[in-house]
């Protein structure tokens, strides 16, 4: 939409996702981003680390559930969004404003990792609401949030490239 400020941030999860339902029964996940800006110090001949940027993010719906299921604390991913302010009273009655982010899409980033990708059900409809909704596909995860499980011989995972349910090419 017009007017929306639209970033991407790269960084590591600083808590697992906090899935959460609201009453109406919408799931959402909510999680911090930390980004931290490293500079090369020539004096030094070293990298430094600047002042890290804790961004608060959420997902909604499917997408929430999905992400919950799939992200864990420490891991690096790449999330891109729309920046949204929030005006808030606190418990002392002082008048704040929060910035978070409305993530749009988010994923583990692969430049010190590796990752595989497991296709959930599809909900029916082009944008995944409306409907009722089948449980997403579940991998099973070892400890290590980076480590790379065997083979995958499922029909649903995105081995090939134009897999995705649809004739769009890559």
């Amino acid at each position: 939409m017009a007017g929306e400020t639209v970033i991407t941030v790269v960084g590591n999860l600083t808590a697992d996702p906090e899935l959460r339902y609201t009453q109406n029964g919408l799931p959402v996940a909510n999680f911090t981003i930390a980004s931290t800006p490293r500079n090369f110090d020539r004096a030094a001949n070293e990298w430094k680390d600047g002042e890290a940027l804790f961004l608060r993010a959420s997902v909604w719906r499917e997408f929430a559930e999905h992400v919950a299921g799939s992200l864990t604390k420490g891991m690096r991913v790449m999330a891109q969004g729309r920046l949204r302010q929030r005006s808030y009273q606190d418990r002392e009655g002082n008048q704040r404003t929060a910035i978070e982010l409305e993530v749009d899409e988010i994923g583990p980033s692969l430049r010190y990792a590796t990752a595989q990708v497991t296709r959930a059900a599809s909900t029916g409809g082009a944008g995944g609401g409306g409907g009722q909704s089948r449980p997403a596909q579940q991998q099973q995860v070892s400890e290590e949030p980076w480590s790379t499980p065997g083979s995958s011989t499922s029909a649903d995972a995105w081995s090939t490239p134009g897999s995705f349910g649809d004739d769009t090419p890559f």
